[in-house]
């Protein structure tokens, strides 16, 4: 080629050659190692590192006829792997482009740890979550949340059998090592219907320099998928911080058990790991906005909104301080505009910020699915639910929470499914089987509401849980029922937070109004989070006209 073509630098003649070598130990082992050497060698000739080949031209005529095959199909080889690697868009530019069907949808894979030590599995788990978090940014794709691929995790299953149940075009899979402060991620991407591999690469770094390995591999993929990133999201990835190593690590760690809470303990676990890393850097914002997460996962369910959810909004508001593009703290403080503040148009501006930042913050749309039903709009509301499940489909809360927005949407059937849906990922889902009953009573059928109502109860379910029940039992006759178990509740009120909410509608249930309107009134007080839904909640509807509920609709501030 340096022959016919002196002007190009003599190192692409010696890429061709390694690309043609017949013996398969010396060639590239992998497309990707080639793709580096031809970025390089970009790189250097324009910056000037590279000089160009000097070696006198030969006429022509001079050259044997297998010398001419011979350069011809070096020349072709190139062009052929320089359309397979889409170089510079190269592919795309001679209108190239492949047959095979684009990827527009992945599953990021639980990586192994090969550390061999099972305390470093908060590690690997938290960096699966962090590429899966980074690639979400990216847009254009859609990528399944963490929640849905975790039970992937050390599966016997096939790529195409996983592939089908997410409804993925693609599949990610990996591991990690971290040796000291060292990390090492092997990847590769593999198309999903068959099993064909599409691309692999390593990536080592050091920890504190973890973001700009993430941002490394959301680039690749992006160019792996044909991704079109604008150049404003090449700058974005091109950026990053060094993180402190420790901070990070502590950080990594709390996230592991706020992601696998089953308890108090674990949030307040979390909360300690939180602290610590944010003692540990104070200026980077990852910690605070996993603290105001924690806090947000305490209220109601653990604790009064009024403790939490304050501490919640100023540390979102402290994180977006430090990172104004940090998805997830804008989630938190929409979260706490919406059930606390009742500021729906700030709500709203915060759950639009956290999308517009990452398209695939599945539980920003979830979160937006809760304000458009709070307000009465259900078509809205499915829409972002469904969008969520699409991210999310085997996340227990987003199916229980779509099947509660078809309850307020007075759509039972749909609410019934839905939440038997939820049952079938996890049988001991007690709010999924209080939301059913909910939907049962509504619809009439009060023995299949009360059957699955007394479930919840036997269950010993969270007293959050219990109490959305006990309308269903003074719905379906059984007032006896109903009135133990406002007793119970009240002396648990001794003990824990217990949403006065679902005291009042229970009072309903029963017909006793005007308790009930002294319970919504310390649930007014109390900031309860459930008090969005007083606007849909059909079991309100036998007072809908009172002028007491009127007045309490007006002070929680829902728009006209």
């Amino acid at each position: 080629m340096s022959q016919l073509k002196p002007e190009l630098p003599a190192k692409l003649e010696e890429i061709i050659i390694k690309a043609l070598e017949k013996d398969r130990e010396v060639r590239y082992q992998h497309a990707s190692e080639l793709r580096a050497d031809l970025s390089r060698l970009r790189r250097d000739t324009e910056l000037g590192r590279i000089a160009l080949s000097t070696k006198r031209v030969p006429s022509a005529r001079l050259l044997s006829q297998s010398r001419k095959l011979a350069i011809a199909g070096a020349l072709v080889a190139l062009l052929a792997a320089l359309v397979t690697l889409n170089v510079s868009g190269l592919r795309d530019r001679l209108g190239l482009r492949s047959r095979t069907p684009r990827i527009e949808s992945l599953g990021v894979l639980p990586l192994e740890n090969l550390s061999g030590d099972k305390e470093q599995e908060y590690f690997a788990d938290g960096m699966t979550d962090e590429l899966i978090s980074q690639l979400a940014r990216v847009g254009g794709i859609r990528v399944i949340s963490r929640t849905s691929v975790t039970q992937y995790k050390g599966t016997k299953k096939s790529i195409p059998q996983i592939g089908r149940e997410l409804h993925v075009d693609a599949l990610m899979e990996g591991s990690v090592l971290r040796s000291g402060n060292r990390v090492r991620i092997t990847l590769q991407l593999i198309r999903a219907a068959t099993d064909a591999h599409m691309w692999s690469q390593s990536y080592e770094r050091d920890l504190q320099d973890v973001l700009a390995l993430q941002n490394d591999v959301a680039r690749d993929v992006a160019d792996q998928v044909d991704l079109r990133l604008a150049p404003a999201q090449r700058a974005q990835l091109a950026r990053s911080r060094l993180v402190n190593r420790e901070a990070y690590d502590t950080y990594l760690r709390g996230r592991h058990s706020l992601n696998r809470v089953t308890s108090e303990q674990d949030i307040q676990t979390s909360i300690k790991e939180f602290q610590r890393a944010i003692a540990q850097d104070p200026g980077a914002a990852f910690g605070y906005a996993g603290l105001a997460d924690s806090y947000v996962a305490l209220a109601d369910f653990y604790k009064a909104p009024r403790e939490v959810l304050p501490k919640a909004e100023g540390f979102a508001q402290k994180a977006l301080e430090l990172d104004p593009n940090l998805s997830e703290a804008h989630v938190s403080l929409g979260w706490v505009k919406l059930v606390y503040e009742w500021n729906w148009s700030a709500a709203q501006r915060e759950f639009d910020r956290a999308i517009e930042l990452n398209p695939g913050n599945a539980v920003a749309h979830d979160d937006k699915a809760s304000y458009f039903s709070s307000l009465g709009d259900h078509t809205a509301a499915s829409a972002e639910s469904q969008h969520a499940l699409e991210l999310d489909p085997f996340s227990l809360v987003f199916n229980a929470n779509s099947g509660f927005d078809s309850l307020v949407a007075r759509r039972y059937d749909r609410a019934i499914e839905q939440e038997q849906r939820a049952l079938d990922l996890e049988v001991n889902c007690h709010i999924c089987r209080a939301y059913m009953a909910l939907a049962y009573a509504a619809r009439g059928q009060l023995p299949q509401a009360l059957a699955e109502a007394r479930r919840v109860r036997q269950a010993g379910a969270n007293p959050l849980d219990l109490a959305t029940t006990g309308s269903v039992f003074g719905l379906a006759g059984a007032r006896a029922e109903a009135e133990k178990l406002l007793e119970e509740l009240k002396q648990v009120m001794e003990q824990r937070f217990v949403c006065p909410y679902e005291i009042a509608t229970t009072y309903l249930g029963l017909g006793q109004k005007d308790e009930a309107f002294r319970w919504f009134e310390k649930a007014y007080e109390a900031r309860s989070v459930c008090m969005i839904w007083l606007k849909v909640d059909p079991r309100i509807d036998p007072v809908r006209s009172d002028p007491r509920l009127i007045d309490l609709l007006r002070r929680v501030g829902f728009p006209p």
